[in-house]
Order: structure tokens, then C-alpha cells, then sequence
């Protein structure tokens, strides 16, 4: 598959790493729709950013927990495109859920938005693709489903099924859709990080450094078109972390 004028959706793509997945690909000549739940602002300022290279991108709004949000965004591409040829399901959530201060609440909404999302993802979009006979589904994952962290229990047990669900969507919707997985290691900190756990984290990483968002957007690029031989893989972008 081409980037040049293929239907790309990235979903949360108003800010961190989703925008830098839209831009990326946006360079590469990929028709971006630019996907958001709450950030409208920052959804505006990615599509202004997009425009720089002559598009005038489709811009949809959705909660992705919810099937019927995206029925509606599945109609609004085939209104303006007729296909949908890419889908980066990169919405999700993050936040600290220590195991005797996290909620029902907090399990569902991690399991929803992060894991129930990209099974809505594939029985709606998926089928367009298998339809229309081609297509491309790139969950991004993250390595503490390998590595599970006590405060973050919930969120790495949905990343643990972001990869679980990606190797059975790649049976399902194959032979003519290929579906895969990225797993970001850390690649942006928090503003107010500790530098002296910064440094540690760095000593810890092989390749001695932090990564960056657009390590992620140049691997899911290279999912996109640099193969369409690679199917219910997942390709670690960490330094190195997850073999230490």
C-alpha cells in the first residue's frame, strides 16, 4: 500500500502522539482524518497544521467507546473519501490507579476506551475494508503490557489486550486486511518529571536515550507501506527497555 492519497484515520490525533502519527503521514501525501472526543481546540489547530500541505482534512468527533460514534464516523469518511483505506486506533487514556484507590469505574473506563474501542474499530471499519478488499488496522499498544506497573494496573491490562486483539483481528479479517501493533516505550514526559527519574530511566533504556512521538509516526509509515507481508506482529519502538 501507498501513503500518497490513501484514507488515513488516526484517532486521537489532536495532541502528543496522535498528532505526530497525523502530521507524519500528512507529509507523506496520506488523505489524514483527524479524530477527537474532548480536545476540539487542539483538533483544530492539527487540521490548520495539515492544510500546510495543501489538504483540507475531515475532521470527526466521537467518543470511541461507543459503537454508534463510530457508525458515524465510518459514514462521514465514505461521504467524503468513498474508502477507508488505514485505521491508527491511538485514542486512549492514562492515569495513575494505585489498587487500593482505583474504582469499578476506573477498570471499565480503561477497558472501554483503550480495548473495547479498537473491537468497535474493526467490526465497523474492518468491514469496509474487507468489502472493499484491502486495508490496514495499527493499534498502538505500549510495553508495560509486558511489564506491568503496580500504580497502573488497569491501563496495562487494556494494553495487554490491545496485543491480544490485534493477533486475533489479524486471523479474522485476513487475507485481505493486515493488522498489527506498535508498543511505545517512553517517548514524551510529563512536564513536570522528576530529572533525576529521567536520568534513571535513561540508564535503564539501552539505547540511552528517551524516544520521541515521531518514532511512533515513522514505524506505523513503515506498517502502512513499508510491507504488506507483516501481519499480527508487534514491533517494540522502547530502546531497548523491553529486552532488559
Amino acid at each position: 500500500m501507498e501513503l500518497k492519497n490513501s484514507v488515513v484515520l488516526v484517532t486521537g490525533s489532536a495532541i502528543r502522539v496522535g498528532r505526530a502519527i497525523a502530521l507524519h503521514l500528512a507529509e507523506q501525501g496520506a488523505r489524514v482524518v483527524v479524530h477527537y472526543h474532548t480536545h476540539q481546540q487542539e483538533a483544530g489547530q492539527t487540521a490548520a497544521q495539515l492544510a500546510r500541505h495543501g489538504q483540507q482534512p475531515l475532521v470527526v468527533r466521537g467518543d470511541v467507546q461507543r459503537e454508534d460514534a463510530w457508525t458515524n464516523i465510518r459514514d462521514q469518511i465514505l461521504q467524503r473519501y468513498g474508502r477507508i483505506d488505514v485505521v491508527v486506533n491511538n485514542a486512549a487514556i492514562f492515569y495513575r490507579t494505585p489498587l487500593f484507590q482505583a474504582s469499578e469505574a476506573d477498570w471499565d473506563r480503561f477497558m472501554n476506551v483503550n480495548l473495547k474501542s479498537i473491537f468497535h474499530s474493526a467490526r465497523i471499519l474492518g468491514k469496509v475494508m474487507v468489502d472493499q478488499g484491502r486495508g490496514k488496522i495499527i493499534n498502538i499498544a505500549d510495553v508495560s503490557a509486558y511489564t506491568v506497573w503496580p500504580s497502573y494496573i488497569p491501563y496495562c491490562v487494556s494494553k495487554a489486550g490491545v496485543i491480544a486483539i490485534t493477533r486475533g483481528l489479524a486471523k479474522a479479517l485476513a487475507p485481505h486486511v493486515q493488522v498489527n501493533a506498535v508498543a511505545p516505550g517512553t517517548v514524551l514526559l510529563a512536564e513536570n518529571y522528576d530529572p533525576a527519574e529521567e536520568q534513571a530511566l535513561i540508564e535503564r533504556t539501552p539505547l540511552k536515550r528517551i524516544g520521541s512521538p515521531e518514532d511512533i509516526a515513522r514505524t506505523v509509515a513503515f506498517l502502512i507501506e513499508g510491507s504488506d507481508f507483516i501481519t499480527g506482529e508487534v514491533i517494540h519502538v522502547d530502546g531497548g527497555r523491553s529486552i532488559t
